[in-house]
């Protein structure tokens, strides 16, 4: 497998990073510290032209050794193929990255200082409430005792607004209330007799039939007379 993105120097192929590859491994006499350097031999996909390329472990990296130019890479920038990092400028890339490291590390904890100093700001703020709120308690009563209060007598209010609403449906443009039709067929019912009892409506109105179970006959219409067919009186 192609370790980093390569062309071929013989016909110019473009061989990508991870291509896999039959590739024959080899070790070499290099040695950096302990750690053995190995080589591998590929060929072009094109032309057939070996490729080698060994491994660098002091970078964490592979070299390119011939039959290929290893492609720019944005983040190889600072140290391009052929030119190695001394180990001076590897640590001050070190303190570098170590500096930008810490410095967004006091971005973050100072992110969450701030905000712990506003929840606790929060918090107080919610106290001094609650506390106003109980010291204008008058007349020695609890604070539940006069939201209670507070709550019945939105009610009282609520009530004294619908019974308002309502009468006001009931009146007519003239200020009088609307009477039901009982209200006023009783209203203009003279007194009886009867020790000036005023009849309702409804002791007026006979009561309605029973119902009948019996079944109806019903007569047979003459069809004949409609299809002009004439019956003839009887001899006898």
């Amino acid at each position: 497998m192609a370790p980093f993105s390569m062309k071929c120097i013989s016909c110019g192929e473009y061989i990508y990073k991870g291509r896999k590859f039959n590739a024959r491994k080899e070790t070499t006499d290099e040695k950096y510290y302990s750690i053995s350097i190995f080589r591998f031999y590929i060929r072009c996909t094109r032309c057939s032209g070996e490729i080698t390329f060994k491994t660098d472990p002091k970078n964490m990296d592979y070299t390119c050794e011939r039959g290929a130019k290893r492609n720019f890479e944005i983040w190889r920038q600072g140290t391009p193929e052929g030119e190695k990092e001394t180990d001076e400028e590897r640590l001050d890339r070190l303190e570098r990255e170590e500096g930008e490291k810490n410095a967004m590390e006091e971005l973050e904890a100072k992110v969450v200082d701030a905000k712990q100093e506003m929840a606790i700001a929060d918090a107080l703020d919610e106290i001094r409430t609650r506390n106003a709120r109980n010291e204008r308690a008058v007349g020695g009563k609890e604070v539940g005792d006069l939201v209670e209060e507070e709550i019945n007598e939105e009610k009282r209010r609520v009530e004294r607004e619908d019974e308002e609403m309502a009468r006001r449906a009931f009146m007519t443009e003239t200020g009088e209330r609307v009477r039901r039709i009982g209200e006023e067929e009783e209203a203009e019912m003279p007194n009886g007799d009867e020790g000036g009892f005023k009849k309702s409506a409804a002791d007026i109105m006979p009561p309605p039939p029973l119902p009948t179970f019996k079944r109806a006959i019903k007569k047979k219409k003459d069809l004949g007379a409609a299809l002009g067919i004439k019956k003839k009186p009887a001899l006898v």
